[in-house]
Protein backbone atom coordinates (compact mmCIF):
# COMPACT_ATOMS: atom_id res chain seq x y z
CA UNK A 1 0.00 0.00 0.00
CA UNK A 2 1.17 3.23 -0.64
CA UNK A 3 2.08 5.53 2.18
CA UNK A 4 2.96 3.28 4.70
CA UNK A 5 6.86 2.95 6.46
CA UNK A 6 8.55 1.03 3.59
CA UNK A 7 12.34 1.21 4.91
CA UNK A 8 14.27 3.00 7.47
CA UNK A 9 18.33 3.94 7.19
CA UNK A 10 20.16 4.75 10.52
CA UNK A 11 23.07 7.09 10.07
CA UNK A 12 25.66 6.07 12.49
CA UNK A 13 29.72 6.66 12.85
CA UNK A 14 30.48 2.89 12.81
CA UNK A 15 28.33 0.43 11.45
CA UNK A 16 30.12 -2.37 12.88
CA UNK A 17 29.59 -0.97 16.33
CA UNK A 18 25.82 -0.45 15.34
CA UNK A 19 25.35 -3.87 14.04
CA UNK A 20 26.48 -4.92 17.97
CA UNK A 21 24.57 -2.62 19.70
CA UNK A 22 21.23 -3.02 17.14
CA UNK A 23 21.93 -6.78 17.29
CA UNK A 24 22.81 -7.35 20.70
CA UNK A 25 18.86 -4.84 21.28
CA UNK A 26 16.61 -5.88 18.72
CA UNK A 27 17.59 -9.44 17.74
CA UNK A 28 17.95 -7.24 14.04
CA UNK A 29 19.49 -9.86 11.12
CA UNK A 30 22.22 -7.62 9.17
CA UNK A 31 24.50 -8.72 5.99
CA UNK A 32 26.52 -6.66 4.16
CA UNK A 33 24.71 -3.56 2.35
CA UNK A 34 24.33 -2.70 -1.42
CA UNK A 35 26.93 0.35 -1.51
CA UNK A 36 29.97 -2.14 -0.69
CA UNK A 37 31.43 0.81 2.50
CA UNK A 38 30.70 -1.06 5.09
CA UNK A 39 27.11 -0.65 5.72
CA UNK A 40 24.47 -3.57 6.12
CA UNK A 41 20.82 -4.68 5.09
CA UNK A 42 18.74 -5.14 8.24
CA UNK A 43 16.13 -7.44 8.72
CA UNK A 44 13.76 -6.64 10.80
CA UNK A 45 10.37 -8.60 11.96
CA UNK A 46 8.01 -6.13 10.63
CA UNK A 47 10.43 -4.90 7.65
CA UNK A 48 13.63 -4.00 5.98
CA UNK A 49 16.21 -1.18 7.06
CA UNK A 50 19.72 -0.24 6.58
CA UNK A 51 22.30 1.20 8.42
CA UNK A 52 25.43 3.65 6.77
CA UNK A 53 28.49 4.96 8.12
CA UNK A 54 30.27 8.33 8.50
CA UNK A 55 26.72 10.01 9.85
CA UNK A 56 27.79 10.55 13.69
CA UNK A 57 24.69 11.13 15.41
CA UNK A 58 22.13 10.82 12.35
CA UNK A 59 18.83 10.60 13.03
CA UNK A 60 16.99 7.88 11.16
CA UNK A 61 15.73 8.64 7.74
CA UNK A 62 12.11 6.94 6.98
CA UNK A 63 11.27 6.37 3.82
CA UNK A 64 7.74 5.91 2.47
CA UNK A 65 6.38 2.81 -0.15
CA UNK A 66 5.18 4.58 -3.42
CA UNK A 67 4.76 2.28 -6.03
CA UNK A 68 5.62 4.59 -8.84
CA UNK A 69 8.85 6.23 -8.15
CA UNK A 70 8.42 8.58 -11.30
CA UNK A 71 5.26 9.52 -10.58
CA UNK A 72 5.75 10.30 -6.92
CA UNK A 73 8.96 11.99 -7.75
CA UNK A 74 6.84 14.85 -9.82
CA UNK A 75 4.11 14.55 -7.52
CA UNK A 76 6.34 15.72 -4.53
CA UNK A 77 7.26 18.71 -6.65
CA UNK A 78 4.40 19.34 -8.06
CA UNK A 79 2.96 20.17 -4.34
CA UNK A 80 5.87 22.23 -3.46
CA UNK A 81 8.62 19.78 -2.66
CA UNK A 82 11.85 19.08 -3.84
CA UNK A 83 13.62 15.87 -4.35
CA UNK A 84 17.59 16.11 -3.59
CA UNK A 85 19.66 14.84 -6.21
CA UNK A 86 19.33 11.05 -8.20
CA UNK A 87 18.71 7.60 -7.57
CA UNK A 88 20.92 7.12 -4.25
CA UNK A 89 23.66 4.95 -6.29
CA UNK A 90 21.54 1.87 -7.27
CA UNK A 91 22.62 -0.69 -9.77
CA UNK A 92 20.21 -2.40 -11.73
CA UNK A 93 21.12 -5.77 -9.60
CA UNK A 94 20.81 -3.44 -6.25
CA UNK A 95 17.48 -1.97 -7.60
CA UNK A 96 15.85 -5.44 -8.13
CA UNK A 97 16.81 -6.69 -4.35
CA UNK A 98 16.48 -3.66 -2.86
CA UNK A 99 13.96 -1.21 -4.64
CA UNK A 100 14.73 2.30 -5.21
CA UNK A 101 15.05 5.17 -3.06
CA UNK A 102 15.02 9.11 -3.30
CA UNK A 103 15.50 11.75 -0.38
CA UNK A 104 12.96 14.66 -0.37
CA UNK A 105 11.69 17.64 1.32
CA UNK A 106 8.50 18.48 1.77
CA UNK A 107 7.00 21.87 0.95
CA UNK A 108 8.26 23.03 4.31
CA UNK A 109 11.52 21.98 4.25
CA UNK A 110 11.19 18.71 6.28
CA UNK A 111 13.52 15.81 5.03
CA UNK A 112 11.64 12.43 3.92
CA UNK A 113 12.29 9.48 1.34
CA UNK A 114 10.72 7.49 -1.15
CA UNK A 115 10.97 3.79 -1.51
CA UNK A 116 9.32 1.85 -4.54
CA UNK A 117 10.04 -1.76 -3.37
CA UNK A 118 11.61 -4.47 -5.85
CA UNK A 119 9.55 -5.42 -8.59
CA UNK A 120 7.99 -9.45 -7.54
CA UNK A 121 9.24 -11.85 -10.43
Amino acid sequence: MAGEISFFELGVDDPEKARTFYGALFGWNFEPGPSGEGGFAIGTPSGQGGVHGGDPGGGPYLFFRVDDMAAAVAQVRELGGSVEGTDLGEDDASAARFGRFRLCRDDQGSPFGLHEPPRAG
